[in-house]
């Protein structure tokens, strides 16, 4: 499916456009393929791994951006807060490496290892890495010395064993029209929430959320650029004048949202998800200033100009979560590192 396609597509799935309907027969037939693969991990009859640490896994129910890699970074910075070693284990959509376990670091080409590891492991500043078997990478990270797990993106990948189920919701746009795919956005039915841990929603909800959800908010904190990687702070900001605003991101109209609630006055430039960005995406003929979000950033550097900025946000849940949060890991007995 090319991008142009996907996003009318994806579109469609969170409005509820009628012309989803014909692919309802095939919904059935991939909720069907959802049970049938979740019961064989469930029965014993595919293996599932369990570490002798603690893991959480951060996901989404749906496809698109939820706001789920900002959690995981601030869930890896309250780790390190409680005293834990934790390291960050990532599936490394969009990136291609000769070998597994990847170790990802500030010298990682991003088409190894996909962009939202890399810009988790610039802003975390934990252990990460990439790896499709799940617990082969699990095992990376042991031997790196890490004493908590965290599984960026995995609520689908039932081979690792998890503690905590930890789920993000885009406030705005919901469940869409609340079908699987390819008849809506959901990875997995609804009915899948009953048994998460959490669920956190990203934004005030547009929707009913169901009972005992948490809030999180995504807040600007401050403006890189991407060339170089100097930070300047949030307020003023480091240019004037009307920019460009750049997302390939899975709900681009978020971030120039967020640009206009910072007084921006912006020009929406949206790509695909994980688009693989080149010179001429950032090239539109002006002087103007182009911001862009943290993600895309990490696929820029090599050619961005010095007129390139990166917004970078950080995830704020409720106190009520975090309480919960601290409740749990409690029970779960993770013995900090230092403590060994």
């Amino acid at each position: 499916m090319s991008d142009g396609l996907g996003e009318r597509w994806l579109a469609a799935a969170y409005r509820g456009a009628p012309w989803l309907a014909p692919l309802r027969p095939l919904e059935a037939l991939y909720r069907w393929a959802v049970r049938r693969r979740a019961a064989a991990y469930a029965e014993g009859r595919k293996p599932v791994w369990r570490a002798p640490v603690p893991v959480i896994v951060v996901g989404n129910l749906t496809l698109g951006g939820t706001g789920k890699s900002p959690l995981v970074a601030w869930l890896a910075e309250h780790l390190k807060a409680r005293g834990h070693a934790p390291g960050i284990l990532s599936r490394g959509y969009g990136g291609r490496s000769d070998a597994y376990p990847l170790w990802v670091s500030a010298e990682t080409p991003v088409a190894a290892c996909g962009d939202e590891p890399a810009m988790l492991a610039a802003q975390a500043g934990v252990p990460l890495v990439v790896d499709p078997d799940r617990p082969r990478g699990a095992r990376r990270l042991l031997e790196a010395g890490c004493d908590i797990l965290i599984s960026d993106d995995g609520l689908q990948h039932l081979a690792l064993g998890r503690d905590l189920e930890l789920v993000v919701v885009d406030g705005a746009r919901g469940f869409g029209n609340a079908r699987c795919l390819p008849a809506g956005p959901l990875r997995e039915p609804l009915a899948r929430l009953a048994s998460v841990d959490a669920v956190l929603i990203n934004g005030e909800p547009a929707f009913a959320p169901p009972e005992g959800t948490h809030r999180m908010a995504l807040e600007p904190s401050a403006w890189r650029r991407v060339a170089d990687g100097e930070a300047r702070p949030l307020s003023p900001p480091p240019f004037t004048g009307p920019v460009h605003g750049v997302a390939g991101i899975g709900n681009p109209g978020r971030f120039f949202a967020t640009l206009a609630r910072l007084g921006l006055a912006v020009t929406p430039h949206p790509y695909a998800d994980h688009h693989r960005f080149v010179a001429a995406d950032l090239d539109f003929g002006d002087d103007r200033p182009v911001v862009m979000t943290a993600k895309d950033a990490v696929k820029c550097r090599d050619f961005a100009s010095p007129a390139c900025w990166a917004l970078e946000v950080e995830a704020r849940p409720e106190t009520t979560f975090i309480e919960w949060l601290d409740k749990r890991l409690d029970t779960l007995n993770p013995v900090p590192t230092r403590e060994r």
